[in-house]
């Protein structure tokens, strides 16, 4: 199975929106490591089945806020697994390919005002791929991915077009071992997936951070194999 996931938002007027899939297969002990929008190698249909089934869903208890309606996706089939009433960790990569700040439209939301965009204007406003890379503060040797607090003595985000690093750190922080220990979230767009993908490739190469373990050998083994460039990989993968 995959892992497919729906962002939607709704407001206090009735109306939701789906803004876009998201694949969150690439995972570590059913944690995320690498999260992309919009949810790749879908059959014709599914994706837009998805989004009205995920509105359907909040749109019968009344949601309001943005949103996120999770799917296991198998052999062209869907089912429900959850919905999470919050904003998540991988919403900047739908924010990528629509140029929609969730946080502002959260806000809007909840001040009573009408979303911003329709769900035609929405449709139109989505291009491209955006890959998303959560970096912990985790030693992948041997698979283990063991906790690697302390400080960072280094760290120099990558730059370059298409590429956002959303970070809480700088150089002389510290990783605390009692919170999670995500480091930052490398967020990259491109005109299609194989460039997303190559240029997520090249902003990890160009990311330092010394003096903590990170996930970063981890991300760049995933994102190198040929199940992820075909779109083989699972949540069991």
């Amino acid at each position: 199975p995959r892992h497919v996931e729906v962002q939607i938002v709704g407001d206090q007027h009735g109306d939701v929106v789906w803004v876009s899939t998201r694949d969150c297969s690439a995972q570590r002990r059913h944690q995320k490591l690498v999260e992309e929008a919009p949810a790749p190698g879908l059959p014709d249909g599914v994706e837009d089945a998805m989004g009205e089934a995920a509105v359907k869903a909040a749109k019968a208890v009344g949601y309001y806020n943005a949103g996120t309606v999770e799917f296991i996706y198998q052999d062209g089939d869907f089912f429900f697994l959850e919905m999470n009433t919050r904003l998540q960790v991988e919403h900047p990569v739908s924010e990528m390919i629509t140029d929609i700040d969730l946080v502002e439209w959260q806000i809007r939301v909840a001040a009573g005002e009408q979303l911003p965009m329709s769900q035609k204007q929405v449709d139109k406003s989505r291009r491209g791929h955006s890959i998303e890379i959560r970096i912990n503060a985790e030693d992948p040797a041997g698979g283990k991915f063991l906790p690697s607090p302390g400080p960072i003595d280094r760290l120099v985000p990558p730059d370059g077009f298409g590429v956002r690093f959303d970070t809480g750190y700088l150089s002389g922080d510290e990783i605390s071992q009692y919170y999670d220990n995500l480091v930052g979230k490398l967020v990259v767009w491109g005109r299609d997936r194989d460039v997303a993908i190559a240029r997520t490739i090249r902003a990890l190469d160009e990311l330092v951070i010394e003096g903590v373990a990170t996930t970063i050998p981890a991300d760049l083994a995933i994102l190198r194999h040929p199940d992820f460039a075909a779109v083989t990989h699972s949540t069991k993968w």
